[in-house]
């Protein structure tokens, strides 16, 4: 059979958990000159954008859009809201959240890291807890990771949230949403979420460049004491020249004209339809891991995400390798276990721009790498997902 750099035939399935496949109606958009983004029809577009983004969220409040990565607005989150030795409360639920504890240290922040074992959320019971203690109010901040991309863990925002008015507790709460925002229900305003972060390479339908940060007023109050150092990522100059349509420095204007597109193609289907058909693929994917005899990395069903699976390898089989055998083979990326999983785990991304066929291609094409690669395993995993999605 070829190698991977081969020549292969018919089109690539890019099956990792972002960035995920862009729609050909997104493409199209982005394919158009660019325009002078101080000029008036950039501000029409960028007003629209700016508009119609806050029903992703589920919010009323400003939802800042940055030309970077979601690691930035991971750092806008905190400059924005924080000041050098305060404290925080993060947990560990994979490497995500771990990278983002990284950067909170790093910006000298101090902080209780509540160890995991990378296959549960974070605990509510244990967010009241430790805010019941806090009796002088010293944690500013609670970080969660809604979505953890690296084990396909969906951390309960609501109950952390009642967690939190339960402790009557000031503190803020900041939450990751890159793998789950258009995939999975999510409510900024309703569950009073101060910050949010985004990226737009998931569910958003678009390729890597984009961020955001939605903020609550109470996120606003607390920019005002935040002594942080900040320039590229800071709130003020935003949400000032925002209100006329335009930013503090160049946008990435294609990607603008990309997400225009992607919000109308995402609020044509319905946003709930959309998260049923994320639930439905996530259920047939569970449901052909299974029937393969093998176990998901998620340990409690209430916390299974609808984005993506991530899949234990049998012992003495090295998920990596079989990663190599079904993109040699049938030309089909899986996404790779990260730091403590890595070679424990792959992970089957079921997310964004994506209906019944392709799932059942994915499903059908880990079946026969397994088989080809001589993992162990339950043959019948594809037949009890296209049962289950021919119901």
């Amino acid at each position: 059979m070829p190698k991977s750099n081969s020549f292969q035939p018919g089109k690539h399935f890019l099956q990792i958990p972002g960035p995920t496949n862009v729609p050909d109606r997104v493409l199209r958009a982005m394919d158009y000159p660019t325009i002078d983004h101080r000029g008036p029809e950039f501000a029409e577009i960028a007003k629209r954008v700016l508009d119609k983004i806050k029903l992703i969220f589920k919010t009323s409040e400003p939802v800042i859009i940055y030309p970077g990565s979601g690691t930035g607005a991971w750092e806008a989150a905190i400059v924005n809201t924080l000041n050098e030795g305060d404290k925080v409360l993060m947990f560990e639920t994979g490497e995500f959240s771990t990278k983002w504890w990284d950067i909170a240290e790093k910006l000298k922040l101090k902080g209780d890291f509540v160890e995991g074992d990378w296959r549960t959320g974070a605990d509510p019971e244990i967010v009241e807890k430790k805010l019941k203690e806090d009796t002088n109010k010293e944690i500013k901040a609670v970080f969660v990771v809604h979505n953890e991309t690296s084990t396909g863990v969906a951390s309960r925002i609501g109950e952390i949230r009642k967690a939190m008015d339960n402790a009557n507790h000031p503190a803020l709460l900041m939450v990751d949403t890159i793998s789950s925002l258009a995939s999975i229900d999510y409510k900024h305003e309703e569950w009073k979420v101060d910050v949010t972060v985004g990226g737009s390479q998931k569910g958003l339908l678009l390729p890597p460049g984009l961020s955001f940060n939605a903020i609550s007023s109470k996120a606003l109050e607390a920019y005002k004491n935040s002594k942080l150092p900040k320039s590229y990522w800071d709130w003020k100059p935003m949400l000032d020249n925002n209100k006329n349509g335009f930013f503090p420095y160049t946008p990435a204007t294609n990607l603008f004209y990309g997400l225009d597109e992607a919000i109308d193609m995402l609020l044509e289907e319905g946003l709930e339809n959309v998260f049923a058909r994320h639930k439905r693929h996530a259920e047939a994917t569970r449901l052909a891991v299974k029937a393969w005899g093998l176990e998901i990395l998620c340990k409690n069903p209430n916390e299974y995400s609808n984005s993506l699976t991530a899949v234990m390898m049998p012992d003495g089989h090295d998920a990596d390798a079989l990663r190599k055998v079904i993109l040699d083979n049938y030309n089909m990326s899986l996404g790779m276990g990260l730091n403590k999983v890595k070679g424990k785990v792959f992970r089957i991304g079921h997310l964004g721009d994506f209906n019944d066929l392709m799932l059942s291609g994915t499903l059908a094409g880990v079946e026969m790498g397994l088989t080809k690669a001589g993992v162990p395993f339950k043959k019948g995993g594809i037949l009890a997902a296209l049962d289950y999605l021919s119901k």
